[in-house]
């Protein structure tokens, strides 16, 4: 085994490279990751198969020979509001949706793979033994939360995500399996650090749709996060109400936690809401089609628009009528390197039509008029899903 002055070598080159934690796991069947089967028997995992894959039980069979786990962690919560004290409809009046924040700005898995294999080519030019090391940005057959948890990183909460006593559960984690022979960071006498969720049951209670079923455990097929991102079908009718205004992702479980109350935000421009040049809807004769309109630009920085149908939106608190909007081309222009392209454009539409179904206020008022028009172009769409969501929005205004 390598002495310990190499494990914090690593964690400093962590820090250095822009992590705010990094620890060293041995490589082996913690207890946790046996619990998996019990809970894929029960089918919480829904439609995401990848998850039975046997290797995230093991980590012996992800890399032949592994003997260490580098944890790493990114924090990336940011100074706005959370989605529990947003206005449904700002000063505009029109209804707005939520977007998870961890998919605000740029796609975080390609934010992790930079980083951890500038850490990879430092492990590579520090050692001169032969080794191999392989870094994932939460995209590989590994849990690495687990692993976290025995790197001495936090414990597993309630709402089944890590827990940091200081930076809460809005990080990012990534890892790096190597078959270098690392002194773990937690001793053989040291266990974890404790579970600190105590008597709290606020992720439990606040959860709209009861994925929470039990502390620590989440069925999956209820989380707003799996409906409105994993879920490719159309979305159970009784869970749409509960949605609210979510179009992708939720942090509900993680807004109320005691925990996140006092957690450090990040300035990283890469974890702040992008703006998009948005195409009013009003002006779209094939909303729902797969044609394009002129293409939606996207970035940091944009000039003011010069169309009079045009504005710049954030994904703070976007509009719902202009994601309904939407057409597959501008999607995919609007986000490019976004982790919002994991729900496919036929979804976050779908996405949207359920939430101008649950808008409040909108019945009778200008904005109104506008939704139900818009909705009714959705429902002509030859997408039976989109078609399908639409009707049910109307349905509902």
């Amino acid at each position: 085994m390598r002495p310990v002055s190499d494990t914090l070598w690593i964690t400093e080159r962590a820090t250095a490279r822009g992590f705010d934690l990094c620890g060293v796991a041995p490589a082996v069947k913690f207890p946790e990751l046996a619990q998996s089967e019990a809970w894929l028997a029960k089918g919480y995992a829904g439609e995401m198969k990848y998850l039975a894959d046997p290797r995230r039980s093991d980590p012996q069979s992800v890399l032949p020979g592994i003997r260490s786990v580098i944890v790493c962690a990114l924090r990336y919560d940011t100074p706005y509001s959370k989605s529990i004290d947003a206005p449904d409809e700002p000063d505009s009046g029109e209804p707005r949706g939520w977007i998870s924040r961890y998919s605000w700005g740029d796609d975080y898995h390609d934010v992790l793979r930079m980083k951890l294999n500038g850490l990879v080519n430092e492990l590579r030019a520090r050692f001169d033994q032969t080794f191999e090391a392989r870094a994932y940005a939460d995209t590989g057959p590994l849990q690495e939360r687990i692993f976290a948890k025995h790197a001495g990183l936090g414990w597993l909460g309630k709402n089944t995500l890590l827990l940091n006593q200081a930076l809460g559960s809005w990080v990012f984690l990534g890892a790096v399996l190597t078959t270098l022979d690392l002194t773990p960071s937690l001793a053989p006498a040291e266990s974890p650090p404790p579970d600190l969720c105590g008597s709290c049951t606020r992720c439990i209670d606040a959860c709209p749709t009861d994925a929470l079923v039990e502390p620590y455990v989440l069925d999956a097929r209820r989380c707003i996060s799996y409906l409105t991102i994993e879920l490719r079908g159309s979305v159970p009718e009784d869970l749409r109400e509960p949605i609210g205004r979510h179009v992708f992702g939720c942090d509900i479980c993680q807004d109320v936690c005691p925990w996140n109350r006092r957690a450090p935000v990040t300035e990283a421009p890469a974890f702040q809401p992008r703006k998009l040049l948005s195409q009013d809807p009003r002006v779209v004769p094939n909303a729902g089609d797969r044609r394009s309109t002129p293409p939606l630009d996207c970035g940091g920085s944009l000039p003011l628009p010069t169309d009079p149908h045009q504005r710049i939106e954030s994904l703070f608190l976007p509009s719902l009528e202009r994601l309904a909007g939407m057409t597959e081309d501008d999607y995919k222009v609007a986000f490019r390197n976004s982790a919002i392209k994991r729900a496919k454009w036929r979804g976050l539409v779908r996405n949207a039509c359920i939430a101008l179904g649950n808008a409040k206020r909108v019945r009778g008022t200008r904005a109104g008029d506008r939704v139900s028009a818009l909705l009714q172009r959705l429902a002509a769409s030859s997408d039976q899903l989109i078609s399908e969501s639409a009707l049910w929005a109307l349905s509902r205004i």
